[in-house]
């Protein structure tokens, strides 16, 4: 009986390493798209219409299912508004005002700052413990968000430059980290239904950044690339990918979901390069690298 529960839990594993790392190539891909977007539609006109293709998508499919659920709704709406506007309105914003200053590469290797700071947080607000291999995966991350910030040369401190860029997707990984740790703590509901509500959500907090975008005459709409663009990151990295996300830390928890994380990079980095045709150089190898390790590192410990 007991081989048979392990071998129950070995498939929930398996299962959930395959959403994490479908999630983290949509998400690298969507690195790509915060930068190919850059003059086909403005950043905040991008948060708004990719919020409103998923409730497009999500609401007709939940009409007549979200009743019974409405009251837990009610009671939790501030948690569901704070963690729309952190994981979703604020992470994306952030995310595609960085494509104007920074690279798709950089953008995609930065993001290897989520996993470190996923397993401080949760550490320090929900005690969760935290083993040395674990922090020794953290701190090899933090090395190749060094190795970016320093194009190469980490002996240098001086040459410590992160652009505005850099600083904004930064900022963005903290909120994302953040949402990531509150995930365990979401209500007890469907994961249709929860999402939904954190999309409605999404789509009314980005209406005020329009609205900012708007008064100061930077909101252009769409060309037919600008189009495409919103319509993939609507449907991929906005709800098929968060989707897979949510099921996945339910099955083996927020510190290993977020260590997979890592994986973004990677993808990003290939996407970028082949894409977009941006320069790949020795310091952004080594930085994939290191986040690779802190991987291997980080899940050797929760493994062993």
């Amino acid at each position: 009986m007991t081989a048979y529960f392990r071998r129950i839990g070995r498939f929930f594993d398996d299962r959930a390493v395959v959403l994490l790392v479908l999630t983290a190539a949509m998400w690298g891909a969507n690195g790509v798209v915060s930068r190919a977007a850059v003059g086909q539609i403005s950043p905040m006109t991008m948060v708004t219409l990719r919020w409103l293709i998923v409730c497009a998508v999500l609401l007709p499919m939940l009409r007549g299912r979200v009743g019974p659920y409405i009251p837990t709704l009610r009671k939790r709406w501030r948690f569901i508004v704070l963690m729309a506007f952190s994981g979703y309105t604020g992470f994306n914003v952030l995310f595609y005002l960085a494509g104007y200053w920074t690279s798709a590469v950089n953008i995609t290797l930065l993001q290897g700052s989520i996993p470190p700071l996923v397993l401080v947080g949760a550490a320090l607000f929900k005690n969760t413990p935290i083993t040395r291999l674990q922090i020794a995966g953290m701190i090899v991350s933090f090395l190749g968000v060094g190795l970016i910030a320093t194009r190469g040369d980490l002996l240098n401190l001086g040459a410590l430059a992160f652009n505005r860029g850099d600083i904004m997707l930064l900022a963005a990984c903290v909120l994302y980290a953040g949402y990531t740790i509150a995930l365990r703590e979401r209500p007890h509901l469907p994961p249709l239904v929860f999402f939904a509500g954190m999309a409605l959500a999404a789509f009314l907090a980005s209406l005020p950044f329009l609205a900012a975008e708007m008064a100061m005459g930077q909101t252009y709409w769409p060309t037919a690339k600008g189009f495409w663009l919103v319509a993939f990151v609507g449907i991929c990295p906005s709800l098929i990918s968060q989707l897979f996300f949510m099921r996945a830390v339910e099955l083996i928890g927020p510190g290993r979901a977020g260590i997979f994380t890592n994986l973004t990079p990677l993808f990003g980095a290939f996407f970028a390069i082949t894409l977009l045709g941006e320069p790949f150089h020795l310091y952004h190898a080594a930085a994939l690298a290191l986040g690779l390790a802190g991987i291997g590192l980080a899940e050797s410990a929760k493994r062993g």
